[in-house]
C-alpha cells in the first residue's frame, strides 16, 4: 500500500513540475473554473503572447506606412568660396546684380553663405510590389500571433486543469493515509493490551509498529505533495507567495465520455488546433516575403516636391521662395549580389515554413492519439478499480468478522485492510487520471472555449 502511495505521489509531483499556468471568492478559494479564469488574466506567459500580438500589429503599421507620403522639414547651411557654387547661391537668393558696376565680382566672390529652410514630401509610386507584399505578410503576422496566443491559452487551460486534478488526487490520497494511520494506531493500542495479558505475540505488536511508522511516513509525503501542488497552482495563476490561496474541492466531478472514433477526433484537431493554422499562416507569410524579395529586381519610382527659400541669413522672405517637383525612376543594375541573396533567404524561409507545418501536423496526430489512448485506458481502469473497491470492502468485512471470532491473525487483518486501501488509492488515481486525460485530449483537439 505504501509503495503504491509513493508512486501516486511521485506521479502527481511529476505532473506538477511539468505543468505550464475566475475570480476567486471573497475567502480566496478557487474552484477549477475560477482558477482557469484567473490564470487567463494574470498568467505571465499569456500576457507575453498578448504583447507579441501588439508587436505584430506595430509591424503591420510600419509596413502600411510605405503607402503614405513622407514629409520632412530641413534647415541647411552652406559656405563656399567656389565661384560657380557661389554664383548659384546668389542667383537662388535673388541677389544677382547685372549692372555695369556689379557689387559682386563673380570671378572672386569671396566667402558666400546660404541658409535654406525647406519642406520636402516624397511618395512611393512603385517599388516592384515590395510594399504590397510586405504589408500582406505583416497582416498575416498579426493573425499568426493571435493563433499562437490561442495555442498558449489552450496549453494553459490544460495545465491548470491537470494541476488542479493533481491537487485533488493528493488530497484524496492524504485522506486514505489519515484513515490508515488511525486504523493501525487503534489496532496497535488493542494489540498492546492483548500482549500484556498474554493473548498476543510480541511479533504482532512489532509488525503493527512498523506498519504505523510506514503510514506516518506516507502522511508526511502526501502533506508535502499537497503544498507543492498548491505552490505550483499559485505560480500558474500569477499569485505571489505571500498572497492567500485556497482550493475549492467541493465540485462533483463527472467521468468523461469520449468519441472512440480516432479519425473523427483527428479531423476535429486538424480543423481546430491553432498551431496548424498558425503554421499554414507562416507558409503564406514566407510566400509573400519571397514575392517582395523578387520585387527588388523591378524598377522603383518616387514622386517628390520641395518648398523652401535661399538667403544669406536666417531672415525668411517669400520673395525668395521656390518649389521643386519631379519623379525619380531607379533600377538596380548591380547590388553586390544583395538582391539575389535576399531571394535565396526568402526561399529557404519558405522551405522551413513548409517543413514546420508538416512537423506540426505530425505532432498534432501524435498528441491526439496519445491523449485518446490515455482516456480509454483511464476509463477502463475505473471499471476495474470500482469493482476492486467493492470486493476489498467485502473482504475486509469478512476478515474482521473472522478476527472477532479469533480464527485469523492480526497480520491477516492488516493485509485485508492494506488491500482495501490499495483499491481506494487505485480508484482515486484512475478517476483523476481520466479527468487529466480528458483535459489533455481537449487541448489536443483545440476545443477549449
Amino acid at each position: 500500500m505504501l509503495t503504491l502511495y509513493k508512486k501516486l505521489l511521485l506521479m502527481a509531483m511529476l505532473l506538477i513540475l511539468n505543468s505550464a499556468p475566475v475570480t476567486a471568492t471573497e475567502n480566496n478559494s478557487y474552484n477549477l473554473q475560477q482558477a482557469i479564469d484567473h490564470a487567463l488574466i494574470y498568467n505571465p506567459n499569456l500576457q507575453i503572447m498578448q504583447e507579441r500580438i501588439a508587436q505584430a500589429e506595430a509591424q503591420l503599421d510600419i509596413a502600411l506606412s510605405s503607402f503614405y507620403p513622407s514629409i520632412k522639414t530641413r534647415l541647411s547651411y552652406t559656405h563656399t568660396t567656389n565661384p560657380s557654387r557661389a554664383f548659384g547661391m546668389i542667383i537662388s537668393q535673388r541677389r544677382v546684380d547685372l549692372s555695369p558696376n556689379p557689387s559682386i565680382d563673380f570671378n572672386n566672390p569671396g566667402g558666400t553663405d546660404n541658409y535654406r529652410p525647406e519642406v520636402t514630401a516624397r511618395y512611393s509610386l512603385f517599388r516592384g510590389g515590395q510594399d504590397y507584399y510586405n504589408s500582406k505578410a505583416a497582416q498575416l503576422g498579426v493573425e499568426a500571433a493571435t493563433l499562437n496566443k490561442s495555442a498558449v491559452r489552450n496549453q494553459l487551460i490544460q495545465t491548470v486543469s491537470s494541476t488542479f486534478y493533481a491537487y485533488l488526487a493528493s488530497i484524496e490520497i492524504d485522506h486514505v493515509s489519515d484513515r490508515s494511520i488511525e486504523a493501525v494506531r487503534n489496532e496497535l493500542k488493542q494489540s498492546k493490551h492483548r500482549y500484556q495479558v498474554g493473548t498476543l505475540l510480541k511479533s504482532d505488536v512489532l509488525t503493527l509498529q512498523v506498519q504505523l511508522a510506514e503510514a506516518q511516513d506516507t502522511k508526511i509525503q502526501t502533506s508535502n505533495a499537497i503544498e507543492l501542488t498548491k505552490t505550483n497552482l499559485k505560480s500558474l495563476l500569477g499569485i505571489t507567495a505571500d498572497e492567500a490561496f485556497e482550493v475549492d474541492a467541493s465540485t462533483d466531478w463527472t467521468i468523461p465520455q469520449i468519441d472512440n472514433n480516432f479519425s473523427n477526433l483527428l479531423t476535429v484537431a486538424m480543423n481546430q488546433r491553432p498551431e496548424i493554422q498558425a503554421a499554414n499562416k507562416q507558409i503564406t507569410i514566407a510566400k509573400q516575403l519571397l514575392n517582395a524579395a523578387k520585387g527588388t529586381y523591378l524598377p522603383k519610382a518616387d514622386a517628390y516636391v520641395s518648398y523652401g527659400s535661399d538667403s544669406k541669413d536666417l531672415d525668411y522672405n517669400t520673395n525668395r521662395d521656390n518649389v521643386t517637383a519631379g519623379v525619380v525612376v531607379e533600377l538596380d543594375i548591380f547590388s553586390g549580389f544583395r538582391n539575389s541573396s535576399k531571394i535565396k533567404k526568402a526561399e529557404h524561409q519558405l522551405a522551413i515554413a513548409q517543413k514546420s507545418a508538416k512537423q506540426t501536423q505530425l505532432m498534432i496526430e501524435d498528441s491526439v492519439k496519445s491523449a485518446h489512448l490515455k482516456v480509454i485506458e483511464a476509463l477502463t481502469r475505473i471499471k476495474v478499480t470500482s469493482s476492486a473497491v467493492t470486493a476489498s470492502e467485502e473482504a475486509l468485512r469478512l476478515v474482521n468478522e473472522q478476527r472477532k471470532a479469533g480464527t485469523v491473525t492480526v497480520t491477516r487483518y492488516i493485509e485485508a485492510e492494506v488491500a482495501r486501501d490499495k483499491s481506494y488509492a487505485r480508484d482515486i488515481a484512475a478517476k483523476f487520471d481520466a479527468l487529466r486525460a480528458e483535459a489533455e485530449l481537449n487541448r489536443s483537439l483545440g476545443v477549449w472555449k
